[in-house]
């Protein structure tokens, strides 16, 4: 079994800045309504919670050069 490091800090109301290992990123968003999630490797993710155990999620990679 692998430790994993992530930790999470809340700038500002509905922004927060998440850290990890490898990478960090910024999500925007309050607890209702899309989630937009912008992270250093590159990767943009809209995810928004449907009521019940549904949630909806799209990811776009961008490559790094």
């Amino acid at each position: 079994m692998s430790l994993t490091f992530r930790k999470t800090f809340r700038i500002l109301p509905g922004v927060r800045l998440n850290i990890n290992k490898h990478s960090w990123s910024i999500t925007t968003g309050g607890k209702s309504g899309p989630h937009h999630t912008r992270s250093s490797t590159g990767r943009r993710t809209t995810s928004m919670d449907l009521p019940g155990p549904f949630g909806w999620r799209r990811t776009r990679s961008t490559r790094s050069h």
